[in-house]
């Protein structure tokens, strides 16, 4: 089809450029009965990427909400899925969109789920929601149908995506901390994610602009997102000795809230002996003693802004795939505050002096 300005593209160019009649372009467009599916898909994909102005198509379609393992259990527990979730169907009502929640198992190799939906032509699109399977997303781009992914992101760009600004938000978050005079942070995590890699990288960057050390040793590993996991890592580096850091920066407010309950067990005051920092701004982080400092993201954002995406792509094409992060905010509250250092009074030891803060 030869290159025309969008809105001057004419149904014929259309119906010239899949070889059909303009009339069948029309009754495809406007979807009326009498095309094949095939031929509407082939029709339908010509107008998008001509950027031909298409009737709206929206209203009463259907989209396929794909949810990884980790979505579905983070549902249950820290609630962040649970804010996207309510964003997206918030934007979808307003559009009068239906949407389809499709758990996505991560031990199928064959992703039966998914070959059906993404077979069916009843679905206008699909939004996969924690997902980093490669297989995944090669599938989905291989389909055609349009596609966007919500807190995760394609590594070769084949497929759009919207996320929390991670890096920025751990490096504003670690910032926040120095400023108040920190020099040494640990970083509380469960590897695995690139989301969270970025947070990583975050710490990493933070420490590095002010040329303060960060060692592996102050990254601390739990094996899952739970509070219990989190107060079982950080005890047992407490019991040992083996944390030396005035403050902690979490990866998510849960890992916060055992970070808090470890300290609480062996009677060290936070913010006094020690700061406490999350990253979710969960309802529970302004409830919790003390009042837990957090970066806010905006998870409810993040499902609005997907499907606004979503309905983009199915009505205008991509010209170009895109990762848009939405940006995050620092929530100060009580569980942070200057750290604490030890000064001799007299003759007297360390151990023995007053406690000021820097």
């Amino acid at each position: 089809m030869p290159s025309k300005t969008p809105g001057r593209t004419r149904l014929g160019d259309i119906a010239l450029a899949c070889n059909v009649s303009i009339s069948t372009v029309s009754r495809a467009l406007t979807g009326q009965k009498g095309v094949r599916d095939d031929i509407r898909e082939r029709i339908l994909d010509a107008a998008r990427r001509a950027r031909y102005p298409l009737p709206n198509r929206i209203q009463g379609a259907r989209i396929a909400v794909f949810a990884s393992t980790a979505a579905m259990t983070d549902y249950r527990r820290t609630q962040f899925t649970w804010h996207v979730l309510e964003g997206l169907k918030a934007a979808a009502t307003a559009k009068e969109i239906e949407i389809s929640l499709v758990p996505l198992p991560d031990s199928d190799e064959n992703h039966a789920p998914l070959r059906d939906v993404l077979d069916s032509q009843s679905i206008l699109g699909a939004l996969l929601l924690t997902i980093d399977d490669m297989q995944v997303m090669e599938r989905i781009q291989e389909s055609g149908k349009p596609a966007v992914l919500i807190n995760g992101d394609d590594p070769l760009m084949r497929i759009s995506s919207v996320s929390p600004c991670n890096r920025s938000a751990s490096r504003m978050a670690c910032d926040y901390l120095i400023g108040l005079g920190h020099q040494r942070i640990g970083f509380v995590m469960r590897p695995g994610r690139t989301t969270i890699r970025r947070r990583l990288e975050g710490w990493r960057d933070a420490l590095a602009e002010h040329g303060l050390p960060c060692p592996d040793e102050n990254v601390i590993d739990v094996e899952d997102w739970t509070p219990e996991c989190a107060e079982q890592a950080i005890g047992e580096r407490l019991d040992r000795g083996a944390l030396d850091v005035t403050a902690l920066l979490c990866a998510a407010d849960s890992l916060a809230l055992g970070a808090l309950s470890a300290l609480t067990a062996r009677q060290i005051a936070c913010p006094d002996e020690m700061s406490i920092m999350g990253m979710d701004d969960l309802p529970i982080s302004d409830l919790l003693t003390p009042r837990l400092t957090t970066m806010h993201i905006p998870a409810r954002e993040l499902g609005e802004t997907a499907v606004d995406m979503l309905v983009e792509l199915a009505t205008h094409g991509e010209r170009v795939v895109r990762r848009t992060e939405l940006a995050c905010r620092l929530v100060e509250r009580d569980s942070t505050a200057p750290p604490m250092r030890e000064i001799a009074s007299g003759g007297a030891s360390a151990d023995a002096g007053r406690r000021i803060r820097f």
